[in-house]
């Protein structure tokens, strides 16, 4: 775990603001998963933190990983260069899965060649998949509860489930391969039962299938939303692994039927820190505000886009706090990292802040807003 001194020796040396990514973490978290979830292999959800050095160190651990762009796609496939055919085609299925859902035509075809695994959740994504990429495994999305996450995704993608044998036969109908179903709980999902629904769910979808005439899925791909451990309320993720692997155990005992898992935030949320400074200082209505030089356009983009709620610590000891309000560095009334931030009133220009937990969904979706460009990143222990 990175120190504080380790967080202003790094500052000093590269400026503010940083972004730190600590790579023991990241190797940490992939550990406690696969030690709690042994049959299910891990597909890391690159969009959480799209950076080549993220990926070869979970390559390197033994992971897989889902992509949901074509960039997203090559980053992964930089580490097949100089392969045989076979042996590259037969790396993308065990290391890859398209999960987005919805495809526009020019990635169908650009994917072709690689013969993927992608998801699909309609008729015409089943049609587009004919035309554009025939040589694709599908695996169809399918619509689970929610309840409890705090980004909800079933309103936007999965079938409902009284449709998915219909569209698996559609696709088998069109000469398409079907392995399997996927589905997403919502991200950051504290309420488990969520996860014992949704596989439930599948298990009824895989039985009519095969009653209506289809055995030939094979896997099951049971998402992403693992709660990271952002505050006390998350219950530990070994309580959630003993859900999982009880009804993957009674509803799903073949071990021939793979199982997949796409955590993004679980696997990065810990590893990463950010560290920034102080530029300005005011008091409004009684109450102490300071202006730092990152926010919601930078790193605390999750405040915005992941209902994230950001703790903002100081490097003084033993100090009293008031509730603070602290500001992006951008013109937007927006930028606003926090209204309510205990933290000591008597804090000098100049002097560093950080927020730890700050690995997902935040570095990822920085902008240049305002001509302000991202943190600067800086990994340890690589």
């Amino acid at each position: 775990m990175i120190t504080k001194k380790q967080m202003q020796d790094l500052a000093k040396k590269h400026g503010t603001p940083l972004f730190i990514v600590d790579h023991d973490e990241i190797r940490r978290n992939y550990a406690q998963f696969k030690k709690y979830l042994p049959r299910v292999q891990a597909y890391y959800a690159v969009k959480a933190e799209p950076m080549p050095e993220i990926v070869k160190t979970l390559y390197k651990a033994g992971a897989s990983f889902d992509v949901a762009s074509m960039p997203e796609f090559m980053i992964v496939h930089e580490y097949i260069k100089g392969m045989p055919d076979k042996k590259r085609l037969a790396w993308i299925w065990d290391k890859i899965i398209y999960a987005n859902p919805i495809k526009p035509n020019e990635t169908l075809k650009e994917l072709d060649q690689y013969r993927p695994l992608v998801t699909f959740d309609n008729l015409e994504e089943i049609h587009k998949i004919k035309k554009y990429a025939p040589h694709a495994g599908l695996c169809l999305r399918i619509r689970v509860p929610n309840t409890g996450a705090v980004v909800e995704l079933s309103s936007k993608f999965g079938a409902s489930p009284g449709e998915a044998v219909d569209l698996i036969l559609e696709a088998v109908k069109q000469g398409l391969g079907v392995e399997g179903l996927s589905f997403h709980v919502g991200s950051q999902t504290t309420n488990f039962e969520n996860y014992v629904q949704a596989i439930n769910l599948s298990a009824d979808i895989f039985k009519e299938a095969k009653e209506r005439g289809y055995d030939k899925m094979n896997l099951l791909d049971i998402g992403g939303g693992f709660p990271a451990p952002y505050d006390s309320s998350v219950k530990p993720f070994q309580e959630l692994a003993e859900k999982i692997n009880a009804e993957l155990e009674r509803l799903f005992p073949d071990p021939k039927i793979e199982i997949l898992a796409e955590p993004g935030r679980f696997m990065i949320a810990t590893a990463g820190t950010s560290v920034m400074r102080i530029n300005g200082k005011t008091v409004r209505d009684g109450k102490t505000c300071y202006y730092v030089n990152d926010g919601a356009y930078h790193t605390f983009s999750g405040i915005i886009f992941d209902h994230q709620h950001c703790n903002v610590y100081s490097f003084r000891k033993g100090k009293k706090t008031e509730n603070c309000s602290v500001f992006g560095p951008t013109c937007d009334a927006l930028d606003v990292i926090s209204s309510a931030m205990p933290l000591p009133t008597d804090l000098q220009l100049g002097e560093l802040l950080y927020s730890t937990n700050m690995g997902a969904y935040s570095h990822a979706s920085s902008t240049w807003f305002n001509g302000f460009p991202p943190a600067k990143v800086v990994h340890i222990n690589k």
